[in-house]
């Protein structure tokens, strides 16, 4: 496992001097990212060889500088690359600038591979202007303990999608948008009305894998006040653990989700099916469902009417303002950050190289031809003028998310989370599948002086 590899080998990182070659008139750096050009991310692997390099070292000629900038790419799974960066940072060795997963700052960090970007671009790490059109949502992901360790360049959200024409079917309202978890029920039990109808689809049990955690149980905890891991604890099985199974309870218990469906190893893609085919009322998914699963075009599920067909709306607080930071609506979201190795000979190029790759220029680049969310609201506000779903998602979504704990001990609490919803679909009640929660994650985490009530 990547990260045992991580989690067990400190000493990656020593304290660095950001000024360090800060005059040089030449420099070398190497970026690193998984993406190779004609394989993995190819797309990425073209826009970093032909046009972040060239262009980047031209404005470093401009101002009579010699940058020689190199692309080192990889095209394998994310337990292969995660290594590969961890044993390159422990070493001391690797690319200047690189890319990881946001779920994995908090235990690089931990195990002292990377610092915060002041420790290793001075102060102006935290002047730099681009920080105004980065959401404070969204820099959530790539910040760990309230520091920033990178710049995240795109995200996502996840949304409650519905069928307008079920809806109708059931006297719901086209526009609907639930403002309490009372409210899914009662749109659930209308649906339900509807013959042929599986009124709601909420991810359940692990079959379904992170799709259980981060389109149900994340976005719900954060909807009852509280999330997963904060301030040095992980959340325990208390009343916002207990409330997110009550919902779960209430929908396979009364009869408005199949349990079938969230144990069979297909289950995910078989509930895609089932939506794009009009067989389920309300889903929860992320904005790649829109995008990729049921595109009239290109979707993996096609939904030839699905621009007239489908809603989407937020997910809301269990009732209003009781959600995180006293939202009424709450999301989760992932994506990559961009970081600089702490042991860079360069830190203030690798630095100027890092906002250079995030300028509105490179990310108009990097999402010529093919729309998607980047971090930045300037960016999307041009790029996104055309659709008003990702819109929706950059100008609604993105202000109220929340991100996972980038820790090494998050995936066997997740897979305990999403065991208690298997629990409670099985026929548990909420209080019992809390308690077996509790009892689990006490083991993950070294304690009950680690777990907060909840």
């Amino acid at each position: 496992m990547a990260g045992a590899a991580v989690a067990g080998c400190g000493g990656g990182s020593s304290s660095t001097d950001p000024d360090r070659n800060a005059k040089a008139k030449s420099f070398t750096l190497v970026i690193t990212r998984n993406a190779i050009e004609g394989g993995k991310n190819t797309e990425e692997a073209e826009w970093i060889t032909k046009t972040v390099i060239p262009r980047f070292v031209e404005a470093q000629k401009a101002k009579g500088v010699t940058a020689k900038v190199t692309f080192r790419g990889y095209g394998v799974d994310d337990e292969p690359y995660k290594t590969k960066m961890a044993l390159d940072l422990k070493s001391r060795s690797g690319a200047d600038v690189f890319d990881m997963d946001g779920i994995w700052v908090g235990e690089f960090s931990q195990a002292g591979y990377i610092a915060p970007l002041t420790n290793v671009a001075g102060a102006r790490a935290d002047t730099w202007d681009g920080w105004a059109h980065i959401p404070r949502s969204v820099q959530g992901l790539a910040t760990f303990d309230g520091k920033r360790y990178g710049i995240p360049a795109s995200t996502d959200g996840r949304v409650l999608y519905f069928n307008k024409r079920l809806f109708a079917r059931a006297g719901l309202p086209a526009n609907w948008q639930p403002k309490s978890w009372d409210e899914i029920i009662a749109a659930g039990q209308a649906l339900k009305k509807v013959p042929g109808v599986t009124p709601i689809q909420l991810n359940a049990g692990t079959a379904m894998g992170e799709a259980t955690s981060m389109q149900g149980v994340l976005p719900l905890l954060a909807g009852a006040g509280a999330e997963v891991y904060a301030n040095g604890k992980w959340t325990g099985g208390g009343t916002a653990v207990k409330e997110v199974l009550g919902l779960y309870s209430k929908i396979y218990g009364q009869g408005l989700g199949d349990p079938k469906l969230q144990q069979e190893a297909k289950g995910r893609d078989k509930s895609f099916a089932a939506f794009a085919a009009g067989k389920i009322g309300i889903l929860a998914e992320g904005d790649y469902f829109w995008r990729d699963v049921i595109n009239p075009k290109t979707g993996i599920a096609k939904m030839a009417d699905r621009d007239q067909a489908v809603g989407y709306a937020m997910f809301p607080a269990i009732t209003p303002g009781r959600a995180i930071r006293g939202q009424s609506f709450v999301s989760m979201s992932g994506g990559a950050v961009t970081v600089i190795n702490p042991n860079t000979k360069y830190p203030q190029q690798a630095f100027e190289l890092l906002t250079f790759m995030n300028s509105p220029e490179m990310h108009k680049a990097r999402t010529a031809g093919t729309p998607e969310i980047t971090s930045r609201t300037d960016v999307n506000t041009e790029i996104l003028k055309g659709d008003a779903f990702l819109s929706y998602i950059a100008e609604k979504v993105l202000p109220i998310t929340a991100y996972r704990p980038g820790l090494a001990a998050y995936p066997q609490v997740s897979t305990a989370l999403q065991e208690a919803t298997a629990s409670v679909v099985s026929g548990k009640t909420p209080d019992e599948a809390a308690a077996q929660y509790t009892k689990k994650l006490e083991g993950i985490v070294g304690g009950a002086a680690n777990i907060s009530t909840g």
